[in-house]
């Protein structure tokens, strides 16, 4: 086990050991990594999104940092790229020497399933608090915020942000990612997609005809963004399970308009209002499934009352790209870890791998790998693994494959896939379920009407349980002799 990883007696996994609280403290760790690239010069019109679209689609890529934008004050930064290289397994706060499925299973011990929370400390200032625009002062223009791909309709604020809101019936604060797209000096559209929860709070104002207090916060902790990324059940706070993760409470302080908290230590946070009834033009946007799937439409406006930052601030960009790309591989990891969960909670025995593929930006294909113990049993974990709640939403595809097969490799699972199942008898088709706007498979006629629907293919590429005692021999090295083969002649490799 590398230096420094502890290990969690009876677990066998890697226990997360954090070297950061905030994006400035992650940025010294990647760069003590080696893998943080700095850019001057670069615009915001056209060359930040062309040089962030050449390392967002490669896993070796550094981090890169963009400094001296034409027209900004030195030290006014854009981030990009945090989430590749070794530099995953660190923001997770695991050593960079463990694999993509041992990576999913320690985030899934630690983070979802055996890390208590730990609610948010609100504090009375914090480094966020250097510089405060009010009234005539707001000016979200005041920062390099790029415009990503060549073909989107505006400049997005938001891509690495993520967003604080609270439900009115309770004391529930949610935080979430939703897409931000610069209007004017004091207005942003955001986009959220229908059933998730800042929509649902959303929604909720709406009809009662009430301004809803929403914060945006770029150049946040990187931990909290993956997490408010990740589908949590209603009613927890992705800070509390921050907390929880790294045995400290988040420091948290709170809108001076809204009420609402956000991170002692963030970079730039907006707070303001949604107003009920009120949209303008938003869009098109290169989105996660590789293309411009919605069109301009238009969506509900956030009024800022007030903007907060620290002194040189960092806009946390994250834009999706044709997958796969950094939103798939920070997302693989976190979905796969809850994916396994929510298998693991339905009742299914023996599930021993699962991943939620990059390629499909940890959506469209997933894998589960199982050891089949009764007849059926693959068919069902692929039928829960197609509807539970992280697996419902925008999915395509689900192979379920035996436990010899390295669920992470696309090249395992398409293998598995073409010569273990026969098309005739080895897919479910499972209609009418939940998908969204940005599909781009959906017609036009139903996204006129607002259908936004598909259907789910679950393939059992199982070895057929009722003879699969007789099905062929594979040609391929034991783990144990290929763990010999690596021990002997793994320099062959380098």
């Amino acid at each position: 086990m590398p230096e420094g990883v502890q290990i969690a007696s009876g677990e066998g996994l890697a226990r997360p050991n954090m070297a950061y609280t905030d994006l400035r403290e992650w940025l010294v760790e990647a760069e003590k990594l080696g893998e943080v690239e700095n850019v001057t010069g670069a615009s915001w019109e056209r060359e930040i999104g062309m040089a962030s679209e050449l390392v967002l689609r490669d896993d070796d890529a550094p981090c890169v940092v963009f400094d001296e934008v034409p027209g900004y004050p030195k030290g006014y930064r854009v981030l990009t790229n945090f989430f590749g290289g070794r530099r995953r397994n660190m923001t997770l706060g695991f050593s960079p020497d463990l694999t993509k499925l041992e990576l999913a299973d320690s985030h899934r011990a630690y983070q979802v399933e055996g890390m208590p929370t730990i609610p948010y400390e609100v504090v009375e200032d914090g480094p966020v608090f250097e510089n405060v625009l009010e009234g005539n002062d707001v000016d979200i223009t005041k920062f390099p915020t790029p415009v990503w791909h060549e073909h989107d309709g505006g400049r997005y604020f938001g891509t690495g942000s993520f967003d604080v809101t609270k439900d009115p019936d309770s004391d529930w604060i949610n935080v979430g990612c939703y897409r931000v797209m610069v209007q004017n000096e004091k207005e942003v559209n955001i986009y959220m997609s229908p059933g998730k929860h800042g929509r649902i709070h959303r929604d909720k104002f709406e009809e009662r005809g009430e301004r809803m207090p929403i914060v945006v916060v770029a150049g946040g902790d990187p931990m909290i963004f993956l997490s408010a990324c990740s589908e949590l059940p209603p009613g927890v706070c992705e800070y509390d399970v921050v907390g929880g993760m790294r045995g400290e409470a988040v420091k948290v302080v709170k809108g001076k308009h809204t009420g609402l908290p956000f991170p002692a230590n963030a970079e730039i946070v907006l707070e303001g209002f949604i107003e009920p009834g009120k949209k303008l033009l938003e869009g098109p946007f290169g989105e996660w499934t590789g293309y411009y799937a919605s069109d301009t439409r238009e969506e509900p406006v956030m009024t800022i009352e007030a903007i907060y930052h620290r002194n040189d601030p960092i806009i946390l960009g994250c834009p999706p790209q044709k997958p796969p790309d950094e939103i798939g591989r920070y997302r693989a990891v976190t979905r796969s870890a809850l994916l396994k969960e929510n298998i693991k909670n339905a009742g299914v025995p023996d599930v021993t791998g699962v991943w939620a593929h990059e390629v499909g930006s940890a959506r469209l294909l997933l894998g589960v790998a199982i050891k089949q113990r009764y007849p059926g049993h693959a068919r069902q974990v692929g039928h829960v693994a197609s509807q539970c709640h992280v697996g419902a939403y925008a999915g395509k595809y689900v192979i379920v494959v035996d436990d010899d097969i390295d669920v992470s490799s696309l090249e395992d699972l398409t293998w598995a896939m073409l010569t273990r199942s026969e098309p005739s008898e080895s897919i479910d088709i499972i209609p009418e379920t939940w998908s969204t706007p940005l599909d781009p498979r959906l017609s036009p006629e139903d996204k006129a009407k607002g259908k936004f629907t598909n259907s789910r293919a679950v393939i059992d590429a199982c070895r057929p349980y009722h003879w699969r005692d007789e099905f062929p021999l594979v040609n391929s090295m034991s783990p144990e002799l290929e763990k010999e083969a690596r021990e002997k002649f793994g320099y062959l490799l380098n």
